[in-house]
């Protein structure tokens, strides 16, 4: 049994699907051109007829913007000029053809890198990628394709992508990594997908081979690796009753979320994209708490367009049928960046030029997200909030450019909704602490948990070395959170929270007693929330919360709030 952090919830037992992209090593050696050129060739037609496949298999879940870069490995594949080169250098040169396609390759990947232009340097990827894939089918070497997954399987990796997650298909029944925290973007896409996961499981690449059997207790946060009958029938039954306490939840998918004492909040979902309102519309999500836009951004190969970005704001805010939708503005930079935008090299990227900053700085590119915003305004309930505020000046700034293009598109005759609310998320301390003051200023506060703890703690998130200072709990963020929600309160402003502590057990009844007004957590956290807000009194979690904070360490807070409801 391994031992990592439960991530998103749920019980799997399956096959490993082991996860680990083969090395590729090449030799130079002499060889016989025919032989090597007709190896060639075939590895180029199975290498396009792989791409081929993974495009149509990915067809079904991705937008045609988003298979666009399967397009241009296609071509890059069939380039008569790029074959001809490798061909040319095996005839003459009487060499191996992975020898010629690695040399080859490289001097293309250099090439393109050398160049001015952003788009052209993007291409050097593409090269890799084929050629790559090229050199693995010459030597014999299988590659890994999660899209490709045929029978139930557990994916055990070092780590997964965005991408890798987005590629999990129905045969993916969970997944464990050897690195990784709940915040993880790995742990927060898994939440979006439904699927269980252990994140942070040391050990886990090194103990298992592929097609193993394993059990994924993502709800412990525990991996048994090629366990014994006894064991498997005892997680089946785990899995089953998880199954239908799970299906039982979905009594409360249209209820209110009550307090016993009568006190009501909301319970919203974060999404990346219009394809995630349905999951937070099947949880009985009472609106959208987040809608990260970094994703229209990081799935294209340009800035969206104004139009495009409409076409996307607009579907949210249908899909919702008048529920609020809270829009973050363009959040890029840290460990999010775009193929097309080249970033400043920064020591620190995460305290530097990012999110707000950079919209402040180029205010073409934030201007042109407004407006589109804007235009959506009228097909829902909008509500835009900006990322990493720190002082009262940039949301100011931010406001007046919003108000800017607000008049202009009323002046170009175009129909804006009047209601739409503007406000801030709270990620960093001074923010927080100058709470009463932004209150004067935004319409609502949305607090983002996993940046306010990093930041107050001064310990990265996405490092497992120290992801035992991710301390929700910690009387610090609690006083921090209290005086967020106090500030907002005493000038009249709602305040939520989009942070993965929204949707923590043990979070919601200190949030409650606090006087958060807007939870927005992952979809399938809706309803136990939901199940749990019912269950408790409003005046009790006051008291709750009011003798949390006068404690001292996070395990006093978890053993006063588990004290009080595990009772």
């Amino acid at each position: 049994m391994l031992k990592g952090i439960a991530a998103s919830s749920g019980v799997a037992i399956a096959k490993v699907y082991k996860l680990v992209q083969p090395t590729v090593e090449i030799v130079k050696k002499d060889a016989d051109p025919a032989v090597e050129v007709e190896s060639f060739n075939k590895a180029l037609e199975k290498t396009k007829a792989d791409i081929e496949m993974i495009k149509e298999r990915a067809s079904a879940r991705l937008s045609e913007e988003e298979l666009a870069v399967f397009d241009a490995h296609l071509m890059m594949a069939s380039d008569p000029d790029f074959a001809g080169q490798i061909i040319a250098m095996i005839e003459n040169e009487k060499v191996n053809a992975e020898y010629a396609a690695d040399c080859v390759s490289n001097q293309t990947v250099a090439m393109f890198e050398a160049m001015d232009n952003d788009y052209f340097r993007e291409r050097a990827a593409d090269v890799k990628d084929v050629t790559y894939r090229l050199k693995c089918n010459l030597l014999g070497l299988n590659i890994p394709d999660l899209s490709l997954m045929s029978e139930d399987s557990i994916v055990v990796a070092h780590d997964l992508t965005p991408s890798d997650t987005a590629q999990l298909n129905e045969y993916a029944k969970g997944f464990a990594t050897a690195i990784g925290g709940r915040t993880s973007h790995s742990a927060i896409m898994a939440r979006s997908l439904e699927v269980p996961a252990v994140v942070g499981c040391a050990g886990v690449l090194e103990a298992v081979n592929h097609g193993d059997m394993l059990i994924l207790d993502a709800l412990a946060g525990e991996v048994f690796v090629n366990p014994d009958a006894e064991t498997i029938k005892k997680y089946e039954e785990k899995a089953k009753a998880y199954a239908e306490e799970k299906a039982a939840l979905q009594i409360l998918k249209d209820a209110k979320s009550i307090t016993t004492d009568g006190h009501e909040v909301e319970l919203a979902g974060n999404i990346g994209n219009a394809k995630d309102v349905e999951g937070v519309l099947n949880n009985g999500g009472e609106g959208v708490g987040l809608f990260r836009t970094e994703f229209l951004y990081m799935d294209a190969d340009h800035f969206p367009t104004e139009d495009e970005q409409f076409a996307a704001y607009k579907e949210v805010l249908e899909g919702m049928g008048g529920r609020k939708v809270v829009v973050r503005t363009l959040d890029i930079g840290g460990d999010k960046k775009l193929s097309y935008f080249t970033f400043p090299e920064e020591m620190n990227p995460f305290l530097g030029y990012r999110a707000i900053r950079l919209c402040l700085d180029r205010t073409d590119i934030f201007r042109t997200q407004l407006r589109a915003l804007i235009r959506a305004s009228i097909y829902g309930r909008l509500c835009i909030m900006f990322p990493m505020i720190a002082t009262v000046d940039e949301f100011r700034q931010a406001k007046a450019i919003f108000n800017e293009e607000k008049e202009n598109l009323i002046k170009e005759g175009v129909q804006v909704a009047d209601n739409i609310e503007v406000g801030m998320m709270v990620e960093i301390p001074a923010a927080a602490v100058n709470a009463d003051n932004f209150a004067k200023e935004a319409d609502f506060f949305s607090i983002g948990t996993n940046d306010l703890i990093q930041y107050s703690m001064a310990a990265d998130r996405m490092s497992e070395n120290v992801s035992y200072l991710y301390q929700p709990y910690n009387p610090s963020i609690l006083r921090l959170v209290n005086m967020t929600i106090q500030g907002a309160h005493k000038e009249g402003k709602w305040a939520g929270m989009c942070g993965e502590m929204a949707g923590e057990p043990y979070a919601v009844p200190l949030l409650l007693g606090m006087g958060l007004d807007e939870f927005s957590m992952s979809a399938t956290s809706i309803l136990p929330a939901r199940k749990m807000v019912n269950n408790l009194s409003k005046k009790e979690m006051e008291k709750l919360a009011e003798e949390a904070l006068k404690l001292s360490t996070a395990e006093e807070v978890l053993e006063l709030v588990k004290k009080t409801v595990d009772k």
